[in-house]
């Protein structure tokens, strides 16, 4: 390297630490330019020169070409190495960076200056190639997170990035939801401000923004945390010289669950586009690109294939993601998702969803700008799941433009649902068979065979030959048993097969009812024996009576005789419907010993 352009270098080096004075001109083209100067050295349109003539008034100014189809020099390298290197080290400074990414800062620094140094190309191409490495640079110092996620507390899926140009009003609705099971009371929520414009994008006109909410309850499906979300409005004003681009908005949320307040408050981020005044600068650029900053991918939301995914079901997954650069495409990308671990130990872990072809990654070609695109998968849920979401986490590599490797990560939650199962003891009925207003005692037991709590457990009995019973349970834990000890009582005579239904029904955590059917089998038979014997005295009381009237017997003998018949024939059809073999049979000796008594009557008469 000639000695001209190591003192340029060196140069550079000294000056990039020191504070400068900066004085705004204006380029031949047009371009706002800046130049920093002290002594006999100055820093300008990305430059640093040695001044050639000074005077007394002012310094002699040397502009450098920026636009030229010419192959670059030496001189060229060393300008872009000087301008690279000054960026670099004004990000450390303005973004407090610590050694972790300094370092990596460095790398994208090194591996640009060695691209410089090995290439040939235009001068046109060099300060291309350059802007775009002070936009890797940008990147690797500002690494920004589509949303922060915990387990349960997540902003909605409603939730939509907000447009604000500079100096206007504007009301930013934050909505919360839980998707734990467990309630979370005495909420506390509070943007993080700052007083610089490259942080936040508002004026500082409050000291307190704070927000309180008394609780948000469990919920156990995304519909239903959806439902109880709860949505916090903050007005903030513009500040007037807000750059154009997208800032972080961060919340903490601190919270009390199960009585024990939280240690360290959630972050949850989103974002807010800005529109800032001609020539304010674009946030997380350097202010003289036209864009520069780093292209986005975020995710806007899923859906599974069925719906409702059980614990051991085969589900597709389909996530929709967007690019959000304007103008600028993302190429190789790669996404990786990654579900929550489960185990009872550190030695017994295992993922919650497993891919069906064995990789859990899927591969895109490019995404265009503003454009939409659809991660699908299929997956297994595992069989032993808690009822509850679980997260899975979808990390993204990809390129954009001349930068390579760049990373996001998104987070969605996915509701699992348990199978509720239950079975029965087999009933016991005693007695089998009683009479009209008689009680039978039903026992059984029903067990919780299933992973979930079976709520208001309750159960019915229903026939025409009772009167309608019931017998409420309660709610039965996964492997409880509950008891059913219940009193029938007879209502009419049994004109069936004597099938009783037994109603059983519960409730989920939703309170959505579930209902089935089981049997047993309960005669009830009229009260008529008495009757008959009531009949037999009248009609020997009749005989004895006709027997003292004389003539008359004959004709009271048989209007008797023909009242047995058909009494006789009513019975036999009553006995055929009620299908009651032992009371015909019963009922058929009696008719019998009536009809001998008839005919013996006859036979005395004739």
């Amino acid at each position: 390297m000639k000695g001209k352009q190591r003192r340029k270098i060196l140069s550079a080096i000294a000056l990039g630490i020191s504070f400068m004075l900066l004085i705004p001109v204006v380029d031949p083209d047009g371009m706002m330019s800046r130049v920093y100067a002290t002594e006999n050295y100055r820093y300008e349109d990305g430059n640093w020169y040695e001044d050639e003539e000074v005077s007394e008034n002012h310094t002699k100014i040397k502009y450098l070409e920026r636009s030229s189809d010419r192959v670059i020099t030496d001189d060229d390298r060393a300008d872009a190495d000087a301008d690279m290197l000054y960026y670099m080290q004004s990000l450390e400074v303005r973004y407090k960076l610590d050694a972790k990414v300094v370092e990596n800062l460095h790398k994208v620094f090194d591996s640009a200056v060695y691209y410089i140094a090995n290439t040939e190309m235009t001068l046109t191409e060099l300060w291309s190639f350059v802007a775009s490495a002070k936009s890797s640079m940008e990147s690797a110092a500002v690494e920004k997170v589509t949303m922060t996620t915990s387990e349960f507390l997540q902003v909605a899926d409603n939730w939509e990035t907000p447009i604000v140009s500079y100096g206007q009003s504007v009301s930013i609705v934050l909505p919360v939801v839980n998707f734990g099971t467990e309630e979370l009371n005495d909420l506390i929520i509070e943007p993080v401000t700052s007083t610089l414009v490259t942080e936040w994008p508002f004026e500082p006109d409050m000291t307190n923004y704070l927000q309180t909410e008394p609780f948000i309850p469990g919920c156990d499906t995304k519909e239903a945390a959806m439902i109880n979300r709860r949505e916090f409005t903050f007005h903030f004003t513009t500040r007037s010289d807000v750059m154009s681009g997208y800032y972080p908005l961060k919340f903490n949320v601190s919270y009390t669950k199960a009585g024990v307040r939280s240690e360290e408050p959630i972050e949850l981020t989103v974002y807010v586009k800005t529109i800032g005044k001609p020539g304010s600068g674009i946030i997380g650029g350097n202010g003289q690109e036209a864009s520069g900053a780093k292209p986005r991918i975020v995710v806007t939301g899923f859906e599974t294939n069925p719906t409702s995914v059980y614990a051991g079901d085969t589900f597709t997954l389909t996530i929709h993601v967007q690019n959000t650069a304007k103008d600028t495409a993302v190429t190789n990308v790669l996404f990786d998702m990654q579900a929550a671990q489960e185990g009872e130990d550190k030695t017994n872990t295992y993922s919650a969803f497993l891919p069906t072809s064995g990789s859990s990654s899927v591969y895109m070609d490019r995404i265009g700008p503003d454009t939409a695109a659809d991660i699908v998968i299929e997956m297994t849920a595992k069989a032993d799941l808690a009822q509850k979401p679980y997260v899975l986490d979808v990390n993204m590599k990809y390129d954009a433009s001349t930068v390579f490797d760049l990373t996001d990560k998104a987070s969605v939650s996915i509701p699992i649902l348990q199978e509720s199962r239950f079975d029965t003891s087999i009933p016991e009925v005693v007695p089998s068979d009683i009479e009209v207003g008689s009680q039978s005692n039903v026992m059984f037991s029903i067990y919780n065979t299933g992973k979930t709590t079976l709520y208001n457990v309750q159960v019915k009995f229903r026939a025409d030959s009772i009167e309608e019973a019931s017998a409420f349970v309660g709610n039965l834990q996964s492997g409880n048993t509950g008891n059913v000890d219940v009193m029938l009582t007879g209502a009419s005579a049994t004109m069936d097969d004597g099938t009783i239904v037994m109603e059983i029904s519960y409730e989920d955590e939703a309170g959505n009812v579930t209902t089935q059917e089981k049997t047993i089998t309960l005669f009830v038979n009229e009260v008529f024996m008495d009757d008959m014997m009531m009949g037999d005295d009248m009609m020997g009381d009749d005989f004895m009576m006709e027997e003292e009237q004389g003539p008359k017997k004959g004709l009271i003998i048989g209007i008797v005789a023909a009242s047995v018949v058909v009494a006789v024939g009513i019975l036999v059809v009553f006995l055929k419907i009620s299908k009651k073999k032992k009371a015909a049979k019963a009922l058929a000796e009696e008719i019998a010993d009536l009809e001998k008594e008839l005919e013996q009557d006859e036979d005395k008469k004739g």
